[in-house]
């Protein structure tokens, strides 16, 4: 590295950590500003600066092959693109880009005739901030209002504001530091909506009425336990609100008259730790999707007025693992996954088959899209696999028909006879069979001597479908293959999977990580040293344990918002998601076995005196999910430590959060950064 300048060194201050007879030294938590969530501390800031002046003067040689990467990224994607018009009313919907527009502009018609209407101009709100992004947005049953809420710096923390669509001009009334969702009441004269409080934490859910002072706003629901958050809906024939609290393994419900949201809660069932449930309502009759008695949850029915004794209506099964239920007037719909694979299954109330949905290839993915109205006969479908773009469908349920309504254009060309997919099943060290999803270039030699791109998340249950992607392809074109390692921690393969891969069996997603790229190794796929990385948040956590553990496997390592200082972030519950995140990482305040446990993984206090790939690791100054002094930590440390003269990059977006850029063509310079260091540190031609 002779030909780079020297990076920045972060100054070393003692600091310790001491719980369960344990002594943790923390020279780097002089990083975390005291006056958080403001920044202000100039020996903070000026370190953060100056990693962003060394990754700008890094990368200033190579920035041609960024600008190189990026118009081919912009030339994939349609400028004037626009969403297929869905009616809802008396309206139909939709949203588009201008040529050159960032953000999205909302529009409706009416469904019997007249002008297009331009509802929400999101590059006028965004117009002059460096980050901009809106949150919940709802229109009032009448069509007359609309109400959304809008985050302009990266904190999550929004502004609520609400339109008169007739006239264009917004109402006085203005609700600061709301995240949640908004919902109407019947009769259009308020709406739900919920607060943040200090800990970024919504614990509330409450009633405004237009033309009052949000400052009179009742408080209708305000929960006690500080690691579970407050949700709001609606149910599908809109006649009741709904009232969700709970955490990443408990769930409780509560349901409102939509025409009365000041009449007592109904409460579905009160908490059971480690049980999950969701509630719709048809004519009086309850449909509950739970998890009470296996894992791949079950859905029942109640009465309403008995809502806590329910008759199974479908089992739960050990092989199809049930997502969701949606309710319409004449039917439902079960969504699910069976070996790993999306399935939606129409099901009528007069009982019968079922009527699954067929698509055409092995692996794909595929779900309900936006079906707002509750008397339907046509259903609006996504698709999509790894080698097939985005796609529309009306489902005629009648007919059982698939019409197309929209496929994604690349207006610089797709071929995709060019790209071959295959769903591999690779054993674990446990002999758990992992699956893999990987895309490459027809002509892919299997010899080993190409390099592989590896992107994984394993966490909180999320799984990774094996979709499409227009960036995807400056890789696949420069001879990569592209995988995804469907890990555990994720719930592909069901609820079980996701179960195996958290708490005290966290290591099992580390593990199928590294298992899955030695087998590719094996396999021919690629070499050691020839495999660039890839995760964000939690799955940057994945990034940081791996390369602790096999740091000779990687070439490259793209570590985006990092979750890494795991210990330090567990121990503190003053902090945003800590008591919330406890039933997924365990909580080390309390208990000395997750503290051993989280210890001996967290890849900010495991870095050790080795070599270590080549790594690019991002940040978010505003970031409330990932506090941007993790990422900066494990950098210095990792500075300090490794003993190789390989490149590590810490670029802090010091005016955005967790997402990175806000706008669609500021977030693709982004990843064509990141291509470029992959590219760059493989040493294959741009």
């Amino acid at each position: 590295m002779a030909h780079h300048p020297a990076p920045p060194v972060a100054a070393r201050r003692p600091h310790q950590l001491t719980a369960h007879g344990q002594t943790i030294d923390d020279p780097y938590a002089w990083l975390r500003d005291p006056g958080y969530p403001s920044v202000t501390d100039a020996e903070v800031l000026d370190y953060l600066n100056a990693e962003n002046a060394y990754f700008e003067t890094v990368m200033a040689p190579h920035q041609p092959l960024v600008e190189r990467l990026y118009e081919e990224m912009r030339g994939r994607i349609k400028e004037d693109d626009a969403s297929v018009p869905q009616k809802d009313g008396d309206w139909e919907y939709w949203t588009a880009f201008e040529t050159g527009g960032q953000y999205r502009q909302w529009w409706r018609r009416p469904v019997s005739g007249g002008a297009d209407q331009l509802i929400l101009e999101e590059p006028a709100l965004a117009e002059g901030k460096e980050y901009f992004r809106l949150g919940a947005l709802a229109v009032s049953n009448d069509g007359r209002l609309l109400a959304y809420a809008i985050d302009d710096n990266g904190s999550e923390r929004f502004e609520l504001r609400v339109k008169n669509l007739e006239t264009g001009a917004h109402l006085p009334e203005v609700i600061a530091g709301t995240l949640s969702e908004i919902v109407w009441t019947a009769d259009d004269s308020g709406f739900l909506y919920g607060l943040a409080n200090d800990q970024w934490r919504t614990d509330n859910a409450r009633l405004h009425r237009l033309g009052t002072d949000p400052a009179d706003d009742v408080e209708l629901f305000k929960e006690a336990d500080e690691g579970f958050r407050v949700g709001l809906a609606e149910t599908s024939d809109r006649q009741w609100l709904v009232i969700a609290t709970g955490d990443h393994v408990t769930s409780e419900v509560y349901l409102l008259p939509a025409a009365d949201p000041l009449a007592p809660l109904k409460l579905v069932a009160a908490r059971l730790p480690g049980r999950e449930y969701d509630v719709d309502v048809r004519d009086g009759q309850l449909f509950i999707h739970t998890n009470d008695t296996h894992p791949n949850f079950r859905l029942c029915t109640a009465r309403l007025d008995t809502p806590d004794q329910w008759d199974e209506l479908i089992p739960p099964s050990d092989h199809f693992y049930m997502t969701g239920v949606s309710l319409f007037r004449d039917f439902y719909v079960v969504e699910g996954r069976e070996d790993g694979l999306d399935q939606i299954a129409l099901h009528r109330y007069e009982g019968g088959a079922p009527k699954r949905i067929t698509f055409p290839e092995a692996s794909y993915a595929a779900g309900l899209g936006d079906n707002p109205e509750y008397a339907v006969d046509v259903l609006r479908l996504g698709y999509e696999s790894m080698v097939t773009p985005g796609t529309v469908y009306d489902y005629h349920v009648g007919e059982d028909r698939l019409e197309v309504r929209k496929v994604q254009q690349i207006p610089s060309g797709y071929d995709a006879s060019r790209y071959a997919t295959e769903r591999l099943k690779i054993a674990a060290r446990d002999g758990t069979m992992v699956p893999v999803s990987i895309v490459y270039p027809r002509d892919f030699p299997r010899d080993g001597s190409r390099p592989l791109f590896l992107y994984a998340y394993g966490a909180y249950g999320y799984a990774i479908p094996p979709g499409f992607s227009t960036g995807r392809l400056s890789l696949l074109d420069r001879g990569f293959a592209y995988a995804i390692a469907h890990i555990r921690g994720g719930d592909d393969l069901g609820q079980q999977w996701y179960l195996d891969g958290k708490l005290d069996k966290r290591t099992n997603t580390f593990n199928d990580f590294v298992d899955v790229a030695r087998a590719l190794i094996a396999d021919n796929w690629t070499s050691a040293g020839r495999i660039a990385i890839a995760g964000r948040s939690a799955g940057g956590e994945l990034m940081g344990a791996v390369v602790n553990s096999d740091p000779e496997l990687w070439g490259a390592v793209i570590a985006d918002v990092p979750f890494v200082d795991v210990l330090n972030t567990m121990m503190d519950a003053s902090l945003p998601l800590t008591p919330g995140e406890w039933p997924e990482w365990g909580n080390p305040v309390e208990d000395p076995a997750a503290f051993a446990l989280i210890r001996s993984y967290s890849p900010y206090d495991n870095v050790r005196a080795q070599a270590y790939p080549p790594l690019f690791i991002s940040g978010g100054l505003n970031d409330p999910r990932v506090t941007y002094w993790e990422p900066a930590k494990w950098a210095a440390r990792l500075r300090a430590t490794k003993t190789d003269d390989n490149l590590l990059l810490l670029k802090t977006n010091m005016g955005a959060g967790h997402g990175g850029k806000s706008g669609r063509f500021d977030s693709l310079r982004e990843g064509a950064e990141e291509h470029a260091f992959v590219l760059w540190q493989l040493g294959v031609e741009g």
